[in-house]
């Protein structure tokens, strides 16, 4: 109940501590040694001025941390080759590597780089390599080329493009998506500053943080709109819980809700066109849904008990949320054309702050059990629960948008920071602030 009444709590002040522009970096904890064993080769370089970031640096840093991936240590390359006709596949298989990433950046122009790269089978190519007798010589593709691609950038598109490699390489090698050009939105507080509290967006390895909003007051549930380019999120900018929209790029600013009582949780629906949120402005907390181009309410929930937290089902059709109905606050769900609601959750002492997982087959929360709070899982068919973290007092668990990764705020030491786990529990890292604290974790959708 404590964990609870905190939450509800939260719709009227934050208690946040934090150092303002305070960079994040993720630090790996558990389930590399478990990751499928890759190469990335440095991509050779032909030119004058040689770009400030290398490419696959960003690469093996992405793959290792979607916690799939073990990129080889570039001590133990057996060779160096400049292109994919020059490998030697027995010595890269005796690593144990299953695909090689090799490239090239040539300059083209003042400030302009080609850069090619293959992303290559490791066990296919041996197979290939081995009928090279039976065609004069020559090495066939024999499909172990699974991806081979060329563009033209500037300087300053390193990373971003690195990130779109991860991407490519994640889904060739898994069959899913990879979530590597993503953002993540956060809360930063300095309490020594003016403008203590910070909204802030960053790249999701938390690169090029950008401060959308400096404010004197608590800020608050940050969610992101389907379309990435704007945020919802609640303001005690005028010393009582407001709802704004801000659009990231122009930095315009459209507050939505600001009656009486609590305006706080807004998240969007899958369409962009709507809005969840918790209102109290009849007199109970309840759960609400506008309509973003003529702010026009419709009431979800009507109950005694606190109803919080909202979050959409994949295909808009549902809600789920948090109450207390049943007497400790567990997660249920309301269809929207129906209005019929029914409990989800069941085990353990409560469950909060849930949402459904992109494919709608399952819910991420917060479950305690014996007076420990963690992010679980739990399979919407079978019911099962799973518990996937051992961090200390977690919370605000955000998923990515290909299902692979939770990110979620948590305690290390004395220090607020957020954390990553893997959907299956195997994989963990930190992403502490070099200084401060951090909250409020929300992942942008595919951008």
């Amino acid at each position: 109940m404590l964990k609870f009444i905190r939450t509800t709590v939260l719709f009227f002040a934050v208690l946040l501590t934090a150092k303002a522009n305070a960079s994040l970096e993720i630090v790996i904890t558990e389930g590399i040694d478990s990751a499928r064993p890759v190469a990335i080769l440095p991509f050779t370089f032909k030119g004058a001025t040689l770009p400030s970031q290398r490419l696959d640096e960003v690469i093996a840093a992405d793959l290792m941390r979607s916690g799939k991936f073990s990129p080889l240590a570039s001590i133990k390359f057996p060779q160096r080759p400049p292109s994919a006709a020059q490998i030697d596949y027995a010595a890269w298989s005796r690593e144990g590597v299953e695909a090689i990433v090799i490239g090239q950046v040539t300059e083209v122009g003042i400030d302009r780089y080609t850069v090619s790269f293959e992303l290559i089978d490791v066990l296919k190519g041996s197979n290939a390599a081995s009928r090279q007798s039976l065609n004069a010589g020559r090495l066939t593709t024999g499909g172990h080329i699974l991806d081979s691609r060329e563009t033209t950038i500037s300087g300053s598109q390193f990373r971003q493009y690195g990130h779109r490699i991860s991407d490519i390489v994640y889904e060739k090698l898994t069959g899913e998506r990879g979530a590597f050009l993503t953002k993540i939105a956060y809360v930063l507080v300095n309490r020594q500053l003016e403008f203590p509290y910070q909204l802030v967006v960053a790249d999701y390895d938390g690169f090029n943080e950008q401060i959308l909003l400096r404010s004197k007051e608590p800020l608050m549930s940050p969610s992101w709109s389907p379309d990435g380019t704007k945020l919802a999120y609640v303001t005690f900018e005028k010393r009582q819980s407001q709802i704004y929209i801000q659009d990231i790029y122009s930095g315009r600013r459209t507050m939505l809700s600001s009656t009486p009582g609590i305006n706080g949780a807004p998240v969007w629906s899958p369409d962009g066109r709507r809005l969840a949120m918790v209102l109290s402005k009849d007199g109970n907390t309840e759960i609400y849904i506008m309509e973003v181009a003529t702010k026009a309410l419709t009431r979800v929930t009507n109950h005694r008990a606190i109803d919080t937290e909202p979050a959409w089902s994949p295909d808009g059709k549902e809600l789920l949320f948090t109450s207390e109905r049943g007497g400790n606050p567990q997660l249920y769900s309301v269809n929207l054309l129906t209005g019929t609601t029914r409990r989800l959750t069941f085990e353990g002492e409560m469950n909060l702050a849930g949402s459904y997982t992109p494919d709608g087959n399952s819910v991420v929360m917060v479950n305690r059990t014996r007076g420990q709070y963690h992010i679980a899982k739990m399979d919407r068919q079978t019911r099962f629960l799973q518990v996937l973290t051992k961090t200390n007092l977690d919370e605000s668990p955000s998923v990515a948008p290909n299902g692979s990764m939770i990110i979620y705020s948590t305690m290390h030491g004395n220090a607020q920071v957020l954390a990553l786990v893997s959907m299956d529990g195997r994989f963990k890292a930190r992403l502490p602030a070099v200084e401060g604290q951090v909250k409020s974790p929300a992942w942008s959708p595919f951008l």
